[in-house]
């Protein structure tokens, strides 16, 4: 028998499918919108921020160890994954960047015929900052309903904060 090597996922948990269920992405949408109509806007970005600082630390962590090379990595396999992305990952030494052409959730949400919650298109900067941050790392989303650049950056003094103006409306 020859010797294998195991070689850990980009991905922080195991899953045997190759491609997500779309169907995930109506769940996601009803739960931000409970949130906010039950709770309010700034307990839609608590919950985003926990998220991101619990579920995905070990995201976090492998970013940490890393660097760019392991946000890269873990994005080509995230979106490999989500049924109905069109999204391209370039890395340089200080960022990592994506240029989402189809976010997979928006395309989904809309083909059936959902109303999107117009704040969904946030979730990307609250969650991906809470993961960042103690990796080294802030986040910066530009775009979004369908489409939008996100780029991950090494922490410095001369990266302005994220503008939530910048980040489109969902519909």
């Amino acid at each position: 028998m020859p010797d294998t090597v195991s070689i850990p996922s980009a991905m922080p948990y195991t899953d045997t499918k190759p491609v997500g269920h779309a169907d995930f992405y109506m769940a996601v949408n009803a739960t931000f919108r409970f949130i906010l109509r039950h709770h309010g806007e700034e307990t839609l970005r608590k919950y985003w921020r926990d998220i991101g600082s619990s579920y995905y630390n070990p995201v976090s962590g492998r970013w940490r160890e890393r660097g760019m090379a392991g946000v890269a990595e873990y994005w080509r396999t995230f979106f490999k994954a989500e049924p109905g992305a069109e999204v391209e990952v370039t890395e340089s030494e200080d960022e990592v960047r994506l240029q989402v052409r189809t976010c997979p959730a928006i395309r989904h949400l809309r083909e059936h015929g959902r109303e999107i919650v117009p704040e969904f298109c946030q979730h990307c900067y609250f969650v991906n900052e809470a993961i960042a941050e103690p990796a080294g790392m802030t986040v910066r989303v530009c775009g979004g309903n369908g489409s939008c650049t996100q780029r991950f950056i090494k922490q410095t003094a001369e990266v302005p904060p994220q503008n939530l103006e910048d980040i489109a409306t969902a519909s």
